[in-house]
């Protein structure tokens, strides 16, 4: 992957920069000063074209370099390619990108790197404000105790260990965020992880369900863990379903600071 340490005229190529850039939830007043600032400064911006159309009023479109849903390996790949000849890079994420995002592929592929590569190019992953944290935000103090988060897509992870660490965190008695509940090709995930918390939850315990947050689509709504399937739900939701402590109060959910 690495190029010659010199160019064509005999100048030693400058460092590059590889920036894995949390955009947050959608909303741009979410997008912290930081990642701005990476924007602006780099060379390239690599993305989806969902997370690229947050930004486009932001950045100069003859720098952006759109990928299709499913490449992250290949967006890897070419970020580092052009951070190799000593561009500044960013490669953009909605949310977090240490988050079920990019930033796994990128440093997975930074461990197969020979360490003189791997210097060549400075790497900086600037945090995200994340749907969860959003969805939260709006709607009380549901995450004030220990809390886990689960995707509940089998993309990446067998669905037999996604259930294994539903079940334990439910027996935990944790506030549970569930990511990626359900897809046109999972329709019946979600149905499948209420049958394991109803093993463990009060029929009756508050649930989140928050799609879309701070898009013009955006749906949030409290309900059960029993009727917790019955709001819209998609890939597009984060879903957080209270514990033992956890309570409603009107538009609110709220688990309390003290065990």
């Amino acid at each position: 992957m690495s190029p010659d340490n010199d160019d064509l005229n005999g100048q030693e190529i400058p460092k590059g920069k590889l920036a894995l850039v949390g955009l947050g939830p959608g909303y741009v007043k979410q997008i912290t000063p930081a990642a701005l600032e990476a924007l602006g400064e780099s060379d390239v911006i690599i993305g989806y074209k969902l997370y690229l159309r947050q930004i486009k009023d932001l950045v100069d479109q003859t720098r952006v370099q759109e990928f299709p849903m499913g490449k992250e390996q290949e967006r890897a790949l070419e970020a580092f390619r052009l951070a190799l000849e000593g561009l500044k890079v960013a490669v953009v994420t909605g949310g977090d990108a240490g988050i079920f995002d990019m930033a796994a592929p990128v440093f997975e592929l930074i461990a197969e790197m020979e360490p003189d590569e791997r210097s060549l190019v400075e790497v900086e992953v600037i945090p995200g404000i994340t749907a969860l944290n959003m969805a939260a935000s709006m709607v009380g103090s549901p995450l004030a105790q220990d809390f886990a988060v689960i995707s509940l897509s089998d993309r990446f992870v067998p669905w037999d260990q996604i259930e294994r660490r539903l079940d334990a965190v439910a027996g935990a008695d944790m506030v549970i965020a569930l990511y990626e509940p359900s897809s046109k090709h999972r329709p019946g995930q979600l149905g499948k992880a209420q049958e394991i918390l109803l093993k463990h939850r009060d029929a009756s315990t508050p649930v989140t369900v928050a799609r879309e947050v701070t898009q013009p689509s955006e749906k949030i709504g409290i309900t059960t863990v029993e009727r917790m399937t019955e709001l819209e739900h998609d890939k597009r939701t984060v879903i957080i379903v209270g514990n033992s402590k956890t309570r409603s109060v009107g538009e609110w959910m709220i688990t309390p600071r003290a065990y």
